[in-house]
């Protein structure tokens, strides 16, 4: 029920400042339409539920509750500011627009929440920088570790504003590369096998890309007929579930000696696509190994979460354009929220 509360402001005329200053009232939202009570109701509403659903609830306008939705995360920001000491970061990017546009994404993986979000398009060392330029040099020193993808310009920024920071390549970004080299090589075999044998193969895809331990009873009597009828791919598959285990040593020097035995079983194969991955990680391997040393323990998944969660924000919203609003919801989206 729509309830509407007339009362008046006391204004007073300051000697000091020669100005008319207005009553403070304490239990007014800033919108100074609704109570601070029910604007923190409808935020909270608006985590859960689109924006226009929570209108059509409470008989407000599609701008009225954006606008309270906005004055609450603004509060929720103030009230739980990212650490001023930050030791472990996460950067990705987050797809805002067909095209390949890209906002990057920073987060605390010691409080696992994100901290940062560019409001401008594109994920270039320009709009990296945008991030370290908010951070005074005690901040930028005090990073030690940052988890990113193989995307140049991510490291290229890192480099030249926390240079000692050690870089750690998010395992899943590694294991997608070679997922695209198993899938390549299941596209050469389609093309070279004769029509007899193809029938093993079509439609096969992402019972090649998925681990043994994912499938159900019916992929995994397919898998298995495929392995049997192509001996690349057996190979090929085998090599690709083994090579998760790299993650699993504590030490640098026997994730070595485990990577250096894995790359020896293709010696005179013919998996093209796999010897190109093996010089991705031997270009980029101090960042992949880093994750081996005891004190480099971070949680990796917790960047690919976070992707998936705004993308679930985005999906809600029917796409957001307004980056500004966007990073909000993202950077509020893992703030716990007391009720009243």
């Amino acid at each position: 029920m729509r309830i509407y509360l007339e009362f008046d402001y006391r204004r007073v005329n300051c000697k000091h400042c020669q100005a008319v200053r207005q009553e403070f009232i304490p239990w007014l939202s800033n919108s100074k339409r609704v109570t601070q009570r029910f604007a923190r109701e409808i935020g909270r509403m608006c985590r859960e539920v689109s924006v226009a659903r929570v209108a059509a609830m409470h008989n407000l306008t599609w701008g009225q509750v954006r606008r309270l939705e906005m004055i609450y995360m603004k509060e929720l920001v103030e009230k739980h500011p990212p650490l001023k000491r930050l030791r472990v970061i996460g950067i990705d990017e987050v797809s805002i627009k067909k095209g390949h546009r890209y906002a990057i994404v920073v987060a605390d993986m010691d409080q696992q929440r994100p901290i940062w979000m560019s409001t401008t398009l594109g994920r270039d060392k320009e709009q990296m920088d945008e991030f370290y330029k908010e951070l005074d040099g005690k901040q930028r020193n005090n990073i030690k570790l940052a988890v990113m993808d193989m995307w140049k310009p991510f490291r290229n920024s890192l480099r030249d504003h926390a240079p000692q920071a050690e870089i750690i390549y998010d395992k899943f970004h590694v294991l997608g590369h070679l997922n695209t080299a198993i899938d390549l090589l299941r596209r050469q075999e389609y093309k070279r096998a004769s029509e007899k044998d193809r029938k093993f193969i079509k439609g096969q895809r992402y019972t090649l890309l998925s681990r043994e331990a994912n499938l159900n009873l019916k992929g995994r009597e397919s898998l298995n007929i495929l392995l049997k009828a192509n001996k690349r791919l057996n190979k090929a598959y085998i090599l690709k579930e083994s090579f998760a285990q790299l993650w699993d040593y504590d030490d640098p020097v026997k994730a070595r000696q485990f990577f250096d035995n894995w790359k020896s079983q293709l010696r005179w194969s013919r998996l093209k696509p796999y010897h190109d991955f093996v010089d991705l990680i031997e270009r980029h391997w101090h960042g992949v190994v880093s994750y081996c040393h005891p004190d480099h323990k971070v949680s990796l998944g917790f960047m690919e979460g976070l992707i998936n969660k705004i993308r679930v924000i985005q999906r809600r919203s029917f796409g957001i354009q307004n980056l500004g609003y966007l990073k909000l919801k993202i950077i509020t989206s893992f703030i716990k929220d007391q009720p009243l």
